[in-house]
């Protein structure tokens, strides 16, 4: 599937004009791919991990959080396909839109498949579909080899379920996630709470379009409408 026929989901459910999130189309970059893990205070609290793929964001949400011990085993839910451009998104998705809330960027970086002997001649894609991945993060703040795993194939009316691992490698540790409302965002240093803040401050001076969007530097620009 290409990367805008992937994106239908995602642009269905979203009105452009009301959201500050990117509709998407840019190109696939040619260094190594990046990964983003946000923190989004929607209808639940949560962490969305996401992995660039095909041209797409590739998505997972996060309950607890990605973690730095071999020992923890996070539950890791799919969602839509994201545009590329979502991984510099920070902001207050409006009350009544999809996925109302607040969005901080956690950690960013790059990433690099780390093969199995039952990859070769596969792509990440691929491995992904066949429900096992490894990758190597390098990351702000995380680092390492990580696996994403199916467990539940979303069959009979489930819905697909994955684990998040840390590999049990150097860069091993024995912390969790930070705790999401203290954390802060690695492109602007705000916490959740700054964030509202200032789409509050945004919204009474009616200096936002939509209130509380604010781009990392040098990202893009949000469409006119």
């Amino acid at each position: 599937m290409s990367g805008d026929d992937a994106l239908t989901t995602y642009r269905g459910r979203r009105h452009f004009d009301r959201t500050g999130e990117p509709r998407g189309g840019r190109a696939p970059s040619e260094d190594a791919p990046h990964f983003v893990v946000q923190i989004h205070d929607a209808t639940t609290l949560h962490f969305d991990f996401r992995l660039e793929v095909d041209g797409v964001l590739k998505s997972w949400s996060v309950p607890k959080g990605p973690s730095a011990d071999p020992h923890d085993k996070r539950l890791a839910m799919p969602t839509e396909d994201h545009p590329l451009e979502y991984r510099e998104f920070e902001g207050v998705i409006p009350a009544g839109e999809y996925g109302a809330g607040t969005v901080i960027v956690w950690d960013e970086g790059s990433y690099r498949p780390l093969p199995g002997r039952k990859d070769r001649g596969r792509t990440f894609g691929e491995a992904l579909e066949r429900g096992h991945a490894s990758f190597w993060l390098d990351g702000s703040k995380l680092h390492g080899g990580y696996a994403l795993t199916r467990f539940r194939g979303g069959g009979a009316g489930e819905r697909e379920a994955w684990l998040l691992v840390k590999e049990n490698d150097e860069r091993a540790g024995d912390h969790g996630a930070p705790d999401a409302r203290r954390a802060r965002s690695v492109l602007s240093g705000r916490t959740l709470g700054r964030v509202v803040a200032e789409a509050a401050g945004a919204r009474q001076t009616g200096s936002a379009r939509v209130a509380g969007w604010r781009a990392a530097p040098a990202a893009w620009e949000p469409p006119s409408q």
